[in-house]
């Protein structure tokens, strides 16, 4: 099957060439940047360009985007340019490519969203974190998560009038950068707040990639479908208002050794959780599996050895922008 792979010099880009590079796939990896993992230099808002990359093509995994850290470097314009257009490019030419027809198996459109899309949805209230899952209606606050539901929708309309196979994950945290929170890189080592992120917020780019495969696979099957991809949490609806006041406590119920593994390696959990990402659905219809949880954080620190993943460490960080600034990884709004 020939796949083409957009945004291919990016993290979750560049992981997914990597994995299914000796498949006995065809990966073509499109990027506006060159790469090892880039054949193709270029654009997606480029109608032209795009058309010839979907020449038999039978699968496309869309992650090229701006993203949340580009909000403050780049226009609006930008945004809707690569965001809205960019994928409305990608759908039309899919669409006359026949992608995902029938009597190819597997194979159809999967778009990488982000669960910023949810926007003031995630928002503690009421004393309690909140619990989100496909049923909550984004809100978003800023135009990262505005052309990204946009995108969705535009997948889903695809799926509708075109019969495109479309699968949408919003995923959650997987980036390797330091957070743009000045207070939470002051109080924290950053790969104490990845492992506190694993629990409610966060998954290892290995488990994205999984979870980006299966839905190619079921595409068809599914003919469209919204997913959360974050690792699995160990709470449960009933812990959210204990989780938001005082989270180690509600912590150490499931895990009671935590506190010693953290202890030793000065580490903290945070106080208070505003938000727990709910993957149930993903695991029943795409019979996804994350792997790189909390319990394989705990895991690690008892055996002394990294809890990221072999394809996050072989990934590592890249950025999202060509200079280094001042004041964190990148200017917030």
């Amino acid at each position: 099957m020939k796949i083409l792979v957009t945004g291919s010099a990016g993290h979750l880009g560049e992981a997914l060439v990597r994995t299914l590079q000796g498949t006995g796939h065809e990966v073509l990896g499109l990027d506006i940047l060159a790469s090892p993992f880039t054949q193709v230099v270029g654009s997606i808002t480029d109608r032209s360009l795009v058309r010839e990359c979907m020449a038999g093509v039978q699968a496309v995994l869309h992650t090229a985007t701006l993203h949340k850290p580009h909000v403050a470097t780049h226009t609006r314009q930008d945004f809707v340019d690569t965001n809205i257009t960019g994928t409305l490019n990608l759908l039309e030419e899919a669409a006359a490519a026949d992608v995902g027809r029938p009597g190819d198996g597997t194979g159809g459109f999967v778009f990488t969203s982000t669960t910023s899309a949810f926007g003031r949805a995630l928002s503690a209230s009421g004393g309690a974190a909140a619990w989100i899952t496909e049923d909550v209606v984004p809100v978003p606050k800023n135009i990262y998560g505005i052309t990204k539901v946009a995108a969705e929708n535009l997948c889903e309309l695809f799926t509708q009038r075109q019969g495109l196979p479309c699968v949408v994950l919003r995923t959650s945290r997987f980036f390797p950068e330091a957070d743009d929170n000045r207070a939470v890189r002051a109080a924290l080592e950053d790969v104490n707040t990845k492992a506190n992120e694993l629990l409610y917020r966060r998954a290892d780019i290995a488990d994205m990639v999984s979870a980006h495969l299966l839905a190619m696979d079921k595409a068809r099957a599914i003919g469209f479908g919204r997913y959360i991809i974050s690792a699995s949490t160990p709470f449960v609806h009933s812990d959210l208002a204990a989780l938001h006041q005082h989270a180690p406590s509600v912590l150490a119920r499931y895990f009671p050794d935590y506190v010693a593994l953290y202890a030793q390696r000065g580490w903290k959990m945070f106080d208070s959780i505003d938000r727990v990402y709910v993957n149930d659905k993903a695991r029943a219809e795409l019979g996804w599996q994350p792997r790189y949880g909390f319990a394989h954080v705990l895991a690690c620190l008892r055996e002394g050895v990294d809890y990221r993943s072999p394809l996050a460490q072989a990934v590592g960080s890249k950025g999202y922008h060509s200079e280094v600034f001042e004041d964190g990884p990148f200017p917030v709004e």
